[in-house]
């Protein structure tokens, strides 16, 4: 059934296989934007203790507050995805992310803060997953990973171009001048979408020689009840693994440029540049996994080692790097060592969710993913907090960042370990038929 679905969209008219790279375009876009906004707090994490006289604790907590409602904007979206035209849900989530940027562009208090990220995490919840979601209804199963990977590369993107932009500016004017440039950026990419954007069609056509087009069928995983899919090993394996990747992601978010310019005593513009190197490798890395795994399908190996080997072995990396950079002095290895850290665990997300994406049938993989994006905001709002308090409760602030990071890294290593015997797509596609076909 999958090598109909190739067939069918290979031979699609051009027009069609331009739009889907279109859509692909304009959701790295909106990644882009999305790791921005999250971004800006942590590269003016220094000024804005400072202004607010904030503790290590109550920077956390800050952090923190961006995915109190994560879990709620993912799993309402993500059941709207399914009712809801996605051509105007994602506008509508972009002009929530603009409205909470609006009270930053002045002086405000520490409960505004919190208030301004809880209602923007809510809104960027569902992000990751209506992106994919939307990208791998364009593809065929066995060729999503590339473009997911494309889609996971712009978040990676988004923070590499951030990084030395909205560092300048926040050195050259303040913290709140920068949140002019993600506004805009927000409103610019509203307008493209509601030019550009498409909701993949329900049906794609072929060119027959010498014949009109004509509708074919689009091959789609088994339809099956909630309560069967999310029992299977490849959900919950997932699952796990974007817990372990997103606990990497949002430290280096919400603490690697503290870290860098607090813990390690760089300056704010080093800082800026040394935050791009894990940016620029987890978007080179994400590209290069999703054509690895597809490239692996197509010469015949398996999606659990396509899938599943090959994220869990990315971000279990990931955590070798961290525990790793916590134990050497300041210098070269360690800034590469930093770099894997935050970036080998992000290329893993596009392999990753392609493997939700064969196994679960699209209309409810909105859902699902939307899913996916509540259990990783369990992670986003644990990883800052430990961190902080890391931090404030050692006898010195690199001890408590070290100690941080090692736990987080040995974290990521053992769920990596246990999901690699999870994943199997294939055995589960078999078993979600069978149950559907027992109950029929």
């Amino acid at each position: 059934m999958t090598q109909t679905l190739a067939t069918t969209l290979s031979k699609s008219p051009p027009s069609t296989m331009r739009r889907a790279w279109v859509i692909t375009g304009m959701l790295v876009i909106f990644m882009l934007i999305n790791h921005a906004d999250k971004s800006v707090i942590a590269f003016a994490g220094v000024q804005i203790q400072k202004d607010l006289g904030l503790s290590p604790q109550q920077f956390g907590l800050v952090q923190s507050s961006f995915f109190w409602l994560f879990a709620a904007g993912a799993l309402i979206f993500g059941a709207l995805s399914s009712r809801v035209n996605i051509r105007w849900l994602l506008a509508g989530l972009v002009l929530i992310w603009v409205a909470t940027m609006v009270p930053l562009l002045s002086p405000v208090s520490f409960g505004v803060l919190i208030a301004c990220r809880v209602v923007l995490g809510f809104a960027e919840g569902p992000a990751f997953a209506l992106a994919n979601h939307a990208v791998h209804s364009w593809f065929p199963p066995e060729k999503r990973a590339m473009p997911g990977g494309f889609v996971t590369a712009g978040a990676s993107i988004g923070t590499l171009i951030a990084a030395p932009v909205l560092t300048w500016i926040i050195v050259a004017w303040s913290w709140h001048a920068a949140f002019y440039v993600l506004i805009a950026m927000g409103l610019a990419w509203v307008v493209g979408w509601l030019i550009l954007g498409r909701a993949a069609p329900t049906e794609l056509t072929a060119a027959q020689p010498n014949s009109e087009k004509r509708p074919a069928v689009v091959v789609d995983a088994v339809d099956a009840p909630y309560r069967v899919i999310l029992k299977t090993g490849t959900v919950a394996g997932i699952a796990l693994l974007m817990f372990c990747s997103y606990w990497s992601t949002t430290l280096k978010v919400s603490w690697l440029p503290v870290y860098l310019t607090d813990g390690l005593g760089y300056d704010t513009l080093t800082t800026g540049r040394l935050v791009m190197l894990p940016y620029a490798l987890a978007a080179g890395g994400a590209i290069g996994a999703g054509w690895l795994s597809n490239r692996l399908i197509s010469r015949g190996v398996s999606r659990r080692v396509a899938r599943g080997y090959l994220s869990a072995g990315l971000i279990s990396s990931a955590g070798i790097a961290m525990v790793g950079f916590t134990l050497l002095q300041q210098g070269v290895l360690q800034i590469i060592l930093i770099s894997l850290a935050f970036s080998l665990n992000t290329a893993a997300f596009g392999v990753a969710l392609a493997a939700i994406a064969d196994v679960v049938q699209s209309k409810k993989r909105g859902m699902v993913l939307g899913g996916l994006g509540a259990v990783s905001s369990i992670s986003g709002m644990a990883a800052p907090l430990v961190l902080g308090f890391s931090v404030g409760n050692s006898v010195d602030k690199i001890t408590g960042y070290g100690t941080g990071f090692l736990m987080s890294g040995i974290l990521m290593i053992v769920g990596s370990a246990i999901a690699v015997f999870m994943v199997n797509p294939e055995r589960d596609i078999n078993l979600i038929r069978s149950r559907v076909e027992e109950s029929a």
